[in-house]
């Protein structure tokens, strides 16, 4: 197995170093390991490798993650088949994980590119990009993630707006004469974090406890999802290549189901004889 190098060391940052620290390394390592500027051999790998550690300690809880238990935190479960829930318990801060099949969520030629660094060097500087009209449109959630269509009137003329499936807040839909900035409203359910998503479900206590099964919302359809018995509130489920597509290159991200364990604050006297009887066997 190839061993992976270390976030901090790609780099070249301290594991005490601040977001902005991280920020800074990002941008100055991006700008010159980017493969449209740098023609050598290895430019895109390294830059692959730059923004794989970007991905990871940009993000508080991932970087947490990483801090605790290094590149297992994000390494797919050995010997998954394509059954969603043939997936084996393992450490690591997830307490087990199922898989759907495909790869892993840093796989592929997904670059975050968060700089603009296109526009910077092959766009004509920041100059001119300031000068470019640039306008606000709003969609919902589901249609920045599956894509859409959408038709706008700027200066009293029409233009079709195509988003692509994997856009995210902020995403700039470049025309001939001027820019269109996403605004994408916020999911009731869904919670997003790059190309992954991440969802609260509350099971009850009795199900926490001896296991059972329960239904789940992805982007698609509802799954089901078996819990295992003795499961504690907060257990984190990966549903992986059930998140949102790449926007450049194939495969989706992840979706972590935190399963939170719902006490009644009301009980039935015959509820409450069967849980003191229980009490007495602890």
């Amino acid at each position: 197995m190839t061993s992976k190098r270390d976030y901090y060391e790609i780099l070249g940052l301290e594991r005490s170093a601040t977001a902005d620290d991280i920020k800074k390394a990002y941008r100055k390592l991006a700008l010159k390991y980017h493969p449209d500027r740098n023609k050598e051999d290895n430019a895109e790998a390294k830059f692959k490798e730059i923004n794989e550690a970007y991905e990871v300690l940009k993000d508080a809880k991932k970087r947490q993650s990483y801090d605790q238990f290094g590149h297992a935190a994000f390494d797919a479960a050995a010997g998954m088949g394509s059954n969603p829930f043939a997936g084996g318990f393992r450490q690591g801060p997830f307490t087990y994980t199922y898989s759907t099949g495909g790869q892993n969520p840093f796989g592929g030629a997904d670059f975050s590119d968060p700089f603009d660094i296109f526009e910077q060097f092959f766009g004509g500087g920041f100059a001119q990009a300031a000068r470019r009209p640039r306008y606000s449109l709003q969609v919902d959630f589901m249609e920045a993630v599956k894509g859409a269509t959408k038709t706008v009137k700027i200066d009293g003329k029409e233009h079709t707006i195509k988003i692509p499936a994997g856009a995210d807040d902020g995403t700039r839909i470049r025309f001939e004469n001027f820019d269109v900035t996403l605004d994408v409203r916020p999911h009731p359910k869904f919670r997003r974090e790059g190309y992954d998503l991440f969802l609260d479900q509350e099971i009850d206590f009795v199900t926490a406890t001896l296991g059972g099964k329960i239904k789940v919302p992805t982007l698609e359809e509802e799954l089901t999802l078996k819990v295992r018995a003795g499961t504690q509130s907060h257990t984190l489920v990966r549903l992986r290549d059930e998140g949102v597509p790449y926007l450049r290159g194939r495969g989706k991200g992840d979706l972590y189901v935190r399963l939170i364990v719902k006490v009644p604050d009301k009980l039935t006297k015959d509820q409450k004889k069967l849980l003191e009887q229980y009490r007495k066997t602890l």
